[in-house]
């Protein structure tokens, strides 16, 4: 028998609600300490294979506010930015940290260009076939937004019927409304920017975009403090991905260790919280 979109959209919503849970409890050192035996684990057998690492050579992208960005002086900064020389001071490693296009980040990684890549990257099916990731360390969800004298409602399929919802073209918050929330009215506009301008000025009820983005959006100026966040986090992994990752070499073992122990470590002696408080000073789940 068929499913309705009501049914899938509860399937969907419960896994969500698991992911949710996950996403949460990785703020918590103490959900590391399984990742960090595995690590622990696989480390003494990758170092007898190769020597100590003397410097990790990480890339990133110089575009990406908060998470890596080169500033007015053309410094690079940003979340992925101290979060890698964390790392390199967990290892007992110099930190080499070069930018690269987006678009060449995996490439180099392939070519042996680059030990790691710290850039957003989630992990997903379609990198998976030419990279491997270490523990995931963020994630990016999916939020709804809406006027703050919109009257509160659930948000799911039924509650939002007829009511209007803003997208970004060619994203997966487009994908995901128009999956799920069929009997809403999805207005696609071509970037993000245009699609929270739309409910800033009235033209729709809700937009839905990336959790980061709207976050730093509804607390900023350009918002006016017109809107808040409504329902979710969406997590959904078949459109949001399975959350973000160091993307490493696929035959490089030892590197994807030493990250995962140092990943641990950091957040054991708190340094992780401190950087999320840093750049990200707005609740984003």
């Amino acid at each position: 028998m068929a499913t309705s979109p009501r049914e899938t959209f509860l399937v969907c919503a419960r896994r969500t609600a698991l992911a949710l849970a996950a996403a949460l409890a990785a703020w918590l050192s103490v959900s590391f300490s399984l990742a960090n035996a595995a690590a622990a684990q696989e480390l003494p057998e990758a170092q007898t294979q190769q020597p100590r690492r003397v410097v990790v050579r990480f890339l990133t992208e110089g575009d990406f506010p908060p998470f890596n960005y080169l500033d007015e002086d053309g410094v690079l900064n940003g979340f992925n930015v101290d979060l890698a020389r964390a790392l390199c001071n967990e290892i007992g490693a110099s930190c080499d940290i070069r930018v690269r296009p987006w678009d060449e980040l995996l490439v180099a990684l392939k070519r042996g260009e680059a030990d790691a890549v710290i850039a957003g990257h989630a992990v997903t099916a379609e990198t998976l076939r030419d990279v491997e990731f270490t523990e995931r360390y963020f994630h990016t969800p999916g939020r709804f937004a809406a006027k703050i004298e919109t009257a509160k409602t659930d948000i799911v399929p039924e509650q939002l019927y007829g009511r209007s919802i803003a997208v970004a073209r060619g994203t997966p918050h487009e994908a995901y409304v128009k999956a799920f929330f069929r009997d809403s009215r999805v207005i696609v506009f071509e970037t993000a920017e245009q699609a929270r301008e739309a409910l800033l000025q009235g033209k729709s009820d809700y937009v839905f975009d990336d959790g980061i983005g709207l976050a730093f959006w509804i607390n900023g100026t350009l918002s006016r403090r017109c809107c808040e966040m409504r329902g979710g986090p969406f997590f959904e992994p078949r459109y949001f991905g399975d959350g973000v990752g160091i993307a490493v070499p696929q035959n490089d073992p030892q590197i994807r260790a030493l990250l995962n122990a140092a990943l641990h470590k950091v957040r054991a002696s708190g340094r992780f919280d401190e950087l999320v408080s840093r750049y990200f000073p707005h609740r984003v789940f």
